[in-house]
C-alpha cells in the first residue's frame, strides 16, 4: 500500500465530519466524495476543494484511483455497499451498524477473508474519550480485576429519516457492545434478552417489533464476565445518553446520568464518604497526528449552518471521529487489521441482532453465530 491512501467518503450528511480530517491526515489523500443530491455535494466539494464527486456510487466503485471507502449512507445501505465495494477491490470502513441481517455479516466476513481486503466498522464509543480513559485504568491494572460491565443508549429517534420509525433498539446496539467488549477484548458467546413496554401501533408496522425497551444479557467467551445492555429509541422519556459502566475489585467507572456533569470513579477500600469520586476524562488528541488534534475537540462541518443532528445530539461523539479515521488509514498503510476489523465488527453486530431475536422469543438464550467467533 503506498504511504498515502487514496479514499473516497460515500454518504455527506454525518460523514461530511471527515472530510477535512482525511484532508489534513498526513497518510491520507480524500480523492472523492459521493451522494444522490448533486447541489449539496457540489457545495461540500466547493467550500472543501474536492475535485471528484459522484451521485452513483457503483460508478465511483469504478475509479481505479481509490483505494478504500468510507460509508456514512443510511443503515439500510450499509451491508449492500460494503459487499460492492469489497467485490470491487476497495478497503471498507463503514458507519455502524455492519448490517442488519447475520446472513449479511456473514457475508462481509467471507468477502474480507477471500479478498484479503480490509473491513473497520467505525464504532464511535470505542474511540471516545471516556472509553480511552477506561481502558487506560484497565491497563495500567488501576481497575483491578474486572467483575462485571453494563452499557446502555437511549436516545429519542422521532424526527430521525424514514429507516428509523419502529427500528428495533438492539438492532443498533454496537454503541454500547463495542466498548464492552473492546476493553478486554473479548467476543461475545451468548445473549438473552427481554423487551419491555410498547411504541406506538404506528411504528411497530414497520420493523414488527413493539418493544420500547430492550435489554439484554451477554455471556463473553472463555470468561467469567457478563455484562448488560439496555436500548431504547422511541416512547421512552430519557435524555441522549451513550454510556458505559465499569466495576473493577480495585477502582470502577460510572459514566454520568447526564450529559455534561462529571462522571463518577469508585475507589475500593476507602471510608463510605471517600469512595466516590467525579472526574472529568482527559482528552487523546495527543495520540493522533499533529495535524488532526484539533478535530477532537470541534465538530468539523459546518458551513454556516447547525452541525448534523448525530454529531450534536452525541455531544460530538467523544472526540472519536479523528480516532476512528487514524485507525483505519494507518491499518492499511500498515497492511494490518484495523480494530475492529470484519470479525469483531460481526460479533459486534450480531449480538444486538441476536437479541433481538432472544426478545422476541421471550428471553432464551440465543448464541452467536461461529463465524463471529474466530
Amino acid at each position: 500500500m503506498p504511504p498515502r491512501i487514496n479514499i473516497a467518503l460515500a454518504g455527506l450528511g454525518f460523514g461530511a465530519e471527515f472530510i477535512p480530517i482525511y484532508q489534513a491526515h498526513p497518510h491520507a489523500n480524500l480523492v472523492a466524495v459521493c451522494q444522490r443530491n448533486a447541489k449539496k455535494m457540489g457545495a461540500l466539494q466547493k467550500a472543501f476543494g474536492i475535485a471528484k464527486g459522484y451521485t452513483d456510487y457503483d460508478e465511483m466503485l469504478r475509479d481505479p484511483a481509490i483505494d478504500a471507502v468510507h460509508i456514512n449512507t443510511p443503515i439500510p445501505d450499509h451491508a449492500a455497499q460494503t459487499i460492492k465495494a469489497l467485490q470491487a477491490g476497495k478497503h471498507v470502513a463503514c458507519t455502524v451498524p455492519m448490517a442488519t441481517s447475520i446472513a449479511d455479516c456473514k457475508r462481509i466476513v467471507e468477502l474480507t477473508r477471500k479478498t484479503g481486503l480490509k473491513y473497520m466498522m467505525m464504532e464511535t464509543v470505542v474511540y471516545a474519550r471516556e472509553f480511552l480513559h477506561v481502558q487506560d485504568l484497565y491497563r495500567k491494572g488501576e481497575l483491578g480485576k474486572i467483575q462485571f460491565l453494563q452499557a446502555s443508549h437511549q436516545q429519542d429517534m422521532d424526527g430521525w429519516p424514514n429507516y428509523w420509525p419502529g427500528l428495533p433498539p438492539m438492532w443498533y446496539a454496537t454503541h454500547c457492545v463495542g466498548p464492552m467488549l473492546a476493553l478486554t477484548d473479548a467476543s461475545a458467546e451468548y445473549v438473552s434478552c427481554f423487551g419491555s413496554g410498547t411504541i406506538r401501533p404506528e411504528l411497530i408496522k414497520h420493523y414488527g417489533s413493539p418493544f420500547a425497551v430492550e435489554t439484554a444479557h451477554v455471556k463473553f467467551k472463555d470468561s467469567d464476565l457478563s455484562a448488560r445492555i439496555i436500548r431504547s429509541l422511541f416512547d421512552t422519556a430519557r435524555q441522549y445518553r451513550e454510556s458505559i459502566d465499569v466495576y473493577g475489585s480495585k477502582k470502577s467507572f460510572e459514566w454520568s446520568l447526564i450529559e455534561h456533569e462529571p462522571h463518577v470513579l469508585h475507589t475500593a477500600k476507602k471510608p463510605e464518604p471517600k469512595i466516590p469520586r467525579k472526574i472529568t476524562v482527559p482528552d487523546y488528541a495527543k495520540r493522533l497526528p499533529k495535524a488532526i488534534r484539533p478535530f477532537t475537540t470541534q465538530g468539523v462541518y459546518d458551513l454556516g449552518k447547525a452541525t448534523h443532528l448525530s454529531f450534536t445530539q452525541g455531544a460530538g461523539h467523544g472526540g472519536s471521529h479523528p480516532h476512528l479515521a487514524h485507525e483505519f488509514i494507518t491499518a492499511l498503510r500498515d497492511d494490518r487489521a484495523p480494530y475492529p476489523n470484519a470479525v469483531k465488527s460481526a460479533n459486534w453486530t450480531c449480538v444486538g441482532l441476536c437479541a433481538h431475536q432472544s426478545a422476541l422469543r421471550g428471553g432464551k438464550i440465543v448464541k452467536l453465530p461461529a463465524f463471529t467467533l474466530a
